[in-house]
């Protein structure tokens, strides 16, 4: 039986619900078919949907409320109304594919943004609205009447902070904002359930991006200003909740858990590895692929992570010549390097061309880097890599040998190793690796690795890919290191940098009890919800990601 008074739905039902929601980037491997299309009724696409919900939704069921479980609701899709396809017979397969395997006594629903309604929503399945602290949640909620004109009102994604792009400002919502809507929605007796209510952390290569005029990946960070921080530490605004929370219904008694403890560490002075073309042998094993054009990531199985395109050249340059790609055919950065010299990056949107020389037969190398997949609105399929043959002065660049990288693979298994270094300059630039060992003499706690005076690239601790850091451009400072990823006491631990672009001249790290996640120069962006209340400072549309 549905409960009568408004329902904030505990964290643990979210991540529960999460699991069925497409966002976040859908698994590469489904580009391997060049022309499907993704979130429609295109047989490819749905052959792989229905083979994994057939694995998932029977896993699921026993856990559902009315089988004595506590999942109460399941969510199709998530903001497809944002989605430019708005394919009807995708989402009737759907809600036809969970009924089948759920059975009709599971409240399956709908969320979507207020624009998003018309595509999104469908008859059978409940809509719902997503939202943050908005003047005109009585309008939004008058629009979701339009499409559901009985049962509760639900605002199923309130938006408590807001997620981070590279280059922006580290996004936060006011503790008066937050609480004012959530009191203004619990007296017009809505439902609620808030995005995000814990913060995260997008480790490895798991970052999304999105697609606003530009591309724009999104930080290692998801602390998203949530009522319990990245770490797991209550913060004001939790407290702040629960008050207003308070005033319609009881809640849990006892204290909250104290925030965990932290520790500081260093500086520690990094050593120098080698480059990553000195490792190319042990990054790629198998060899190259051989093809006349550039092959994407996904056409060679590389789902993530780097992969290395080399050609040579077939005449002398003896001026600097314009390197481009057209169509902006960088997906989504590269590291361009002559005879093992760093030349330059270029960058999906932002960065076109670099110039070049060189001798004939000189090796032309291009590091491609996947900076995270398209996860909200018009995700069309994101393939990654040198998506056309780059051109050099007027010449097409042909004969390319691709090496898929196992970067990771590397790190956890094959250093430390030892190479000659006399050949490198005293001033190192480009794609190379760092490291360092050290002890831990006190308990082992979380804490927080921070990189001054480096550029951008990704970081492991004792193996495990902590993920990609870009001091230089912000607003992430510092990456989250919990606990269980350091050894205690007695046992070394190992950090290792793949240092993309340039090294301090002093190549240290340190390791803070605090994070720093915003020291960008750049206006952070407030979302609002409505078109009439947007202003100019706000061009974002609405996602929870």
């Amino acid at each position: 039986m549905a409960p009568k008074k408004p329902l904030c739905l505990p964290s643990l039902l979210l991540l529960l619900l999460t699991l069925l929601l497409p966002q976040g980037g859908l698994p590469a491997w489904l580009l391997r078919k060049p022309n499907i299309h993704l979130r429609t009724s295109d047989p490819d696409f749905l052959a792989a949907v229905d083979s994994w919900f057939k694995v998932l939704l029977p896993k699921i069921y026993p856990w559902l409320y009315h089988n004595g479980g506590n999942i109460i609701s399941i969510q199709v899709e998530n903001e497809y109304g944002s989605y430019r396809s708005c394919d009807f017979a995708y989402m009737k397969h759907l809600a036809g594919l969970f009924r089948a395997l759920l059975g009709d006594e599971i409240l399956l629903f709908t969320t979507d943004g207020p624009q998003g309604l018309r595509c999104g929503s469908l008859k059978g399945l409940y809509t719902t609205v997503d939202f943050g602290p908005a003047d005109n949640m009585t309008k939004i909620f008058a629009l979701q009447r339009e499409y559901e004109p009985h049962g509760p009102l639900v605002n199923s994604e309130y938006y408590t902070g807001w997620l981070d792009y590279w280059g922006q400002n580290h996004s936060t919502r006011s503790i008066i904002a937050v609480t004012r809507g959530l009191e203004k929605m619990l007296k017009l007796g809505a439902s609620v359930n808030m995005y995000m209510f814990h913060g995260g952390t997008n480790f490895g290569y798991w970052n999304g991006a999105d697609e606003k005029g530009h591309f724009l990946p999104i930080t290692t960070s998801y602390d998203y200003d949530a009522p319990i921080s990245e770490a797991g530490d209550v913060t004001l605004k939790l407290f702040a909740l629960r008050n207003v929370i308070s005033q319609f219904q009881e809640i849990p008694l006892g204290p909250l858990p104290p925030p965990s403890p932290k520790m500081m560490l260093g500086p520690l002075t990094l050593h120098l590895d080698g480059y990553l073309l000195d490792f190319l042998h042990l990054l790629c094993p198998q060899g190259p692929i051989h093809s006349i054009l550039p092959m994407t990531f996904e056409a060679v199985k590389q789902d993530r992570g780097f992969m290395l395109y080399r050609t040579y050249l077939t005449h002398t340059v003896f001026e600097p010549t314009q390197f481009w790609v057209p169509n902006n055919g960088i997906h989504d950065r590269a590291y361009v390097m002559v005879d093992g010299v760093f030349q330059g990056v270029l960058e999906r949107n932002t960065k076109h061309k670099l110039f070049l020389t060189g001798k004939m037969g000189a090796k032309l190398d291009v590091l491609l880097e996947n900076m995270g997949r398209l996860s909200f609105g018009s995700n069309y399929s994101d393939f990654k890599g040198l998506l056309q043959a780059p051109i050099l002065g007027q010449t097409i660049l042909t004969q390319w040998l691709m090496f898929p990288l196992k970067v990771d693979k590397l790190v956890k298994w094959s250093f430390p190793l030892q190479l000659l270094k006399n050949s490198h300059p005293q001033t190192p630039s480009g794609p190379i690796f760092y490291s360092t060992t050290f002890p831990i003499l006190d308990s082992v706690r979380d804490t927080f690795l921070f990189l001054p005076g480096w550029t951008k690239g990704q970081v492991w601790i004792n193996g495990f890919n902590l993920g990609r850091y870009w001091t230089k451009r912000g607003p992430q400072q510092t990456l989250y290191v919990p606990k269980p990823l350091l050894f205690p006491r007695g046992v070394l631990n190992k950090i290792t940098l793949l240092e993309l672009e340039n090294v301090p001249p002093q190549p240290q790290i340190q390791f803070l009890d605090s994070p720093i996640l915003n020291s960008t120069l750049h206006r952070t962006y407030i979302y609002s919800l409505s078109a009439d209340t947007r202003s100019d400072s706000e061009p974002m549309e609405l996602s929870g990601h």
